[in-house]
């Protein structure tokens, strides 16, 4: 052999992963058969893909398939494939190390609890490791398609922290998993219990899945599966645990979807879909980068796993499978995205999952777990996805005053249901948090009137008001702009007249505000606070600007406009005030309370500790004590 043996130390995150399996998945350790057959599957499909550009891979074995073979006496069960098979090289990177990124962040949400860890596990794909929680060794022998007999390998480990591997001598082509069975695990030497497990959760496989009972008096090889991809049946001969199993067959998930739909299009473009909406978010949900998409066969014949070409960025969370008779064989990522075959195909397909969220939206309990999962992820697609923003701002949650808490369960129809009658505009507010929206000043004259208001706290909030600028033919207003208008009819008085009455003050104010604030203005919006600050209709929105400047853009300059409440008593006692070093103090004072209750941070929070202090003590600098 020109590579001996060597013995080689694990991954410090596969070496974690792996106690935590042992441990998080003891429950649930019967998934163990779903993780191997699934990989073997997956070895199949990849080669019936790679044998379209070279059938020589194949060589005279053209039948592919999956072979359980279970020795109750030796207590050993293994699954052999004759797929694509691995190289040494792609066994020690497969294997010894998991190239995912987000593993850091993975390992820290891992808690403890089993139920919370098995789910996550679960979600990350690390389907072979589970065999270690039935196995106190697992070996495998593999050839690489294309390869010679020589260039096999064996990998074998006790997950003690390493593995060793070595060259040998295969004749077939794919690879053998065996796991030598912990003594108290030979049930699944058992041949009942593995043909159960095989028909519970591998019978969508799309190859023929064997059992060999080598213990049997006439030991003989028997298919157990349906050996029929489920995507293929018609609805009405797929039972709901088949369409459940198939969804965890495909996500490595240990959990339930909320829904599926499973749609054969006839016509002008032929192809069958099956789609699934998870019941929980994946841990890496967040990261844009990571691999989404559905699993794309033409003709029955696997393509690509994560083809993200036929669904929007926004409905990345969505699992499936899409099989089209239209695209060509030898379709790859490039020629998909030249494709124009695949635009009508996005667009039908996007349609479908969200006609699957209006129907999901019918049950309120059912859709508030899907919202909670994926609320803000849905958020961006009032931004992304113009060609269907009626459909999407219909699914929308949000929670508003009207709540009483922080739910995020109102829709835009119920805030209209609820609306008095003539009322033109849906109100909104943009917070870092629940807490500061729901007492904010800016929504106090609103809530004296009756009017309810969103609170919007999501980060995406910003951006979704943006690309949603009105619902129904209401407008949708921003209550912390300068020029929002609460004006009750002929005698309301105006801006302007209410500025003139009091321009005095303002003036004054102004003055001592200059290096801080654009403008000083009588509000009409407060009734509990003394004074509020808003932005410009030019302006970034405060939580906007703060989170581009958090990400290192930098911005112009920008001050906000303060407001007064002139019947509050500090704005009154701020007009009686005649020392000019406690009128400036003060006036400083009143901005910083409105900016903190805005949710902003003072530039100068020491400057503003001393003037508290100051006024505490009943002193000013340069000032005599009253």
């Amino acid at each position: 052999m020109s590579e001996q043996r060597e013995t080689l130390g694990f991954q410090t995150e596969v070496s974690q992963l792996l106690q935590l399996m042992i441990h998080s998945l003891y429950s649930n350790k019967e998934i163990f058969l779903r993780e191997l057959i699934s990989n073997a599957s997956d070895a199949a499909d990849k080669l019936r893909f790679e044998a379209l550009a070279n059938p020589e891979l194949q060589d005279d074995d053209a039948e592919l398939g999956i072979l359980i073979e279970i020795d109750k006496e030796q207590r050993t069960l293994s699954v052999t494939d004759n797929g694509i098979g691995m190289s040494r090289d792609e066994l020690i990177d497969n294997l010894g190390t998991i190239a995912k990124s987000g593993t850091a962040e993975f390992l820290q949400q891992m808690t403890g609890d089993k139920q919370h860890d098995a789910h996550l596990i679960g979600q990350f794909g690390v389907g072979f490791y589970s065999a270690f929680i039935v196995a106190d060794k697992v070996t495998v022998e593999s050839r690489r398609a294309g390869c010679d007999a020589d260039a096999a390998v064996r990998w074998e480990s006790e997950a003690q922290g390493d593995f060793t591997i070595e060259n040998i001598d295969r004749a077939a082509r794919g690879t053998r998993v065996i796991l030598h069975l912990k003594e108290d695990e030979t049930e699944y030497a058992e041949a009942f219990r593995i043909e159960s497990l095989i028909r519970k959760y591998s019978d969508h496989i799309g190859f023929p899945v064997s059992l060999l009972d080598k213990n049997a008096e006439e030991a003989e090889t028997k298919v157990v599966n349906s050996a029929t991809a489920l995507w293929t049946r018609s609805r009405t001969d797929v039972k709901e645990d088949e369409y459940k199993e198939f969804y965890k067959y495909l996500s490595h998930d240990f959990s339930d979807p909320l829904l599926w739909s499973h749609n054969r299009v006839e016509g002008k473009r032929e192809y069958t879909s099956l789609l699934y909406i998870p019941s929980a978010a994946p841990f890496d949900l967040w990261n844009r980068d990571a691999p989404r998409g559905l699993k794309l066969y033409v003709q029955r014949v696997f393509i690509m796993d994560d083809a993200e070409q036929f669904l929007p960025l926004y409905l990345r969370f969505v699992k499936g499978v899409v099989d089209s008779s239209d695209l060509p064989l030898n379709v790859s990522r490039e020629l998909l995205q030249q494709n124009p075959e695949l635009t009508s195909m996005r667009s039908a397909l996007t349609r479908r999952v969200l006609d699957m969220l209006k129907k999901l939206a019918a049950d309120k309990d059912d859709y508030q777990k899907f919202w909670k999962e994926f609320g803000q992820v849905l958020k961006e697609g009032l931004v992304e996805d113009h060609s269907n923003k009626d459909k999407l701002a219909k699914l929308l949650r949000f929670a508003t005053t009207h709540n009483g808490n922080d739910e995020q369960d109102q829709s835009l129809d119920d805030y209209i249901e609820r609306a008095e009658d003539g009322q033109e505009k849906i109100y909104y507010i943009l917070a870092e948090n629940y807490a500061t929206a729901v007492a904010s000043p800016h929504i106090e004259q609103l809530r004296s009137r009756g009017l309810e208001v969103l609170l919007l706290t999501d980060r995406v909030d910003a951006w979704l008001t943006d690309g949603l600028s009105e619902y129904e033919g209401k407008q949708l207003v921003d209550v912390a702009r300068e020029a929002l208008d609460l004006s009750d009819g002929e005698d309301d008085k105006g801006q302007d007249k209410l500025n003139d009455e009091n321009k005095s003050l303002l003036e004054k104010i102004q003055a001592a505000l200059s290096e801080r604030v654009e403008a000083v203005n009588v509000s009409r919006r407060l009734v509990d606070s003394p004074a509020c600050v808003v932005a410009s209709d030019q302006d970034l929105n405060p939580q906007v600007r703060r989170m581009l400047e958090a990400s290192g853009q930098e911005l112009p300059d920008s001050k906000p406009i303060l407001e007064i409440n002139i019947e509050h008593p500090i704005v009154i006692r701020l007009s009686d005030e005649a020392d000019d070093g406690r009128f400036d103090a003060l006036s400083n004072i009143v901005l910083d309370h409105a900016l903190l209750a805005e949710g902003s941070q003072l530039d100068n929070p020491a400057e503003y500790v001393q003037r508290i202090n100051q006024f505490m003590l009943g002193s000013n600098s340069g000032a005599d004590n009253d």
